[in-house]
């Protein structure tokens, strides 16, 4: 799913979001050490001044930053002790200084709790309007909240006060998820012309890469991807999407082989899962071990996941305990993509009709996300009715396996 796009660092989605905890968007530009010795770092100024609760603030929003890169989420525990130490040193009342609310916020999105983000959103852009990357992490919880009108309302406002590479990401994400692809590669387009760095440029070329993949074009998306690790080389989302593309394109030796790569250099779940599809399509056991103790320390840093552990669950575990996590990311995240989890795993636990309802809701907004539409055609066919076609593909998505991997419908891949 697509994560969740930076805000202060921190971005939205994969797939997830939609994210989950996989990649965003690039952060927003962090002064390091703004007033101090030419090339001081963050963390020498706040060696050299350890009073300065704005600099504990911004290296609490580095911290999540870097909870999103690298995939470790202790980052997130660090984030906490460095906001909570600038609020404690801030010579005024915290809950009026936007940048220690904003770093709380992404913090919060970081942790998927998405509604305690949004509300920390709003007190920083009450308390100063014009901060950009308050409305960025707005857009983000919103999102995930499944309150598209009013993530695009934020989104909107950040393009007005800091166009540029995060803001187009967003507006990119936007257009998607109402179905407008053509909007949704404008806009990345306009991200990619205002990339300048190594990693703004790898980040816009992955999700053209992305956005390729989505309408079955392995050729192009694999020339993103490709274009992506040139800008720079440790970009692993680019390197996750040439082994999709190859996965797709049924050359599973070589897609398993990216993937090994892929696991060592960022074991997120969202990639363990595919991983250990495709291993199952080659016809080779998967070896669940180290999702699990992904989920063990996702779990003790406070990250509430259910959304990746109802779709594990679903296809690869107990469909009783798949209702249950689905019910409960649904419940506090009503997005599309939870929506899909929860019918995904209705229709699993052998109840079609009730996954039918939250089935619509998913592909309500014209979203043309190949994994959703084949869930839908899925459970419809198990009611007797006739299958729809998937926006992107036009094909029927009878023939699709149970992974999700097939060379007729090359597009299946699970949100992002």
């Amino acid at each position: 799913m697509r994560p969740l796009l930076p805000a202060t660092g921190l971005v939205l989605a994969g797939a997830l979001l939609f994210t989950v905890l996989a990649v965003s968007a690039p952060p927003d530009p962090v002064p390091a050490a703004a007033g101090g010795p030419a090339g001081e770092t963050l963390q020498e100024r706040l060696q050299r001044l350890p009073g300065d609760y704005h600099g504990w603030a911004l290296l609490g929003s580095q911290y999540v930053d870097q909870a999103r890169v690298t995939g470790d989420p202790s980052y997130y525990v660090k984030a906490e002790g460095a906001l909570a130490r600038a609020a404690r040193l801030d010579p005024r009342d915290d809950t009026r200084d936007d940048t220690v609310l904003t770093g709380r916020a992404a913090l919060a999105a970081g942790r998927h709790e998405f509604a305690d983000a949004a509300e920390l959103a709003e007190q920083a852009i009450d308390v100063n309007p014009y901060n950009a990357a308050a409305h960025g992490v707005l857009a983000d919880a919103r999102t995930q909240l499944g309150d598209l009108p009013a993530a695009e309302r934020a989104v909107d406002t950040m393009l007005r006060l800091r166009p540029g590479v995060a803001a187009f990401a967003r507006a990119s994400y936007a257009a998607e998820l109402r179905g407008d692809q053509e909007q949704a590669r404008t806009f990345l387009e306009y991200a990619h012309d205002d990339a300048h760095t190594p990693a703004d440029l790898a980040y816009t070329r992955h999700y053209l890469g992305e956005l390729a993949l989505h309408q079955g074009d392995l050729d192009t998306a694999d020339r993103w991807y490709t274009q992506a690790l040139e800008a720079q080389p440790a970009y692993t989302p680019a390197l996750a999407g040439r082994a999709s593309v190859a996965a797709l394109d049924g050359r599973l030796t070589e897609a398993l082989t990216l993937y090994e790569r892929v696991v060592q250099r960022l074991p997120l779940p969202q990639y363990l899962i595919e991983q250990g599809e495709t291993r199952l399509k080659a016809g080779l056991p998967a070896d669940w071990t180290l999702l699990r103790a992904q989920r063990t320390l996702l779990e003790e840093a406070g990250v509430r996941d259910d959304l990746t552990w109802a779709e594990f669950e679903a296809d690869h575990g107990d469909p009783a305990r798949a209702v249950r996590h689905a019910r409960a990311e649904h419940a506090r995240n009503p997005n599309l993509v939870a929506a899909d989890a929860l019918a995904w795993a209705l229709f699993k636990a052998g109840r079609p009709e009730a996954a039918l309802h939250h089935a619509k809701q998913a592909t309500s907004t014209g979203w043309r996300n190949p994994l959703i539409h084949h869930h839908r055609a899925t459970i419809e066919r198990a009611l007797g009715r006739t299958p729809r076609t998937t926006p992107t593909t036009g094909h029927d998505t009878r023939t699709t396996s149970a992974t999700g991997f097939d060379p007729d419908l090359p597009a299946l891949a699970r949100p992002s």
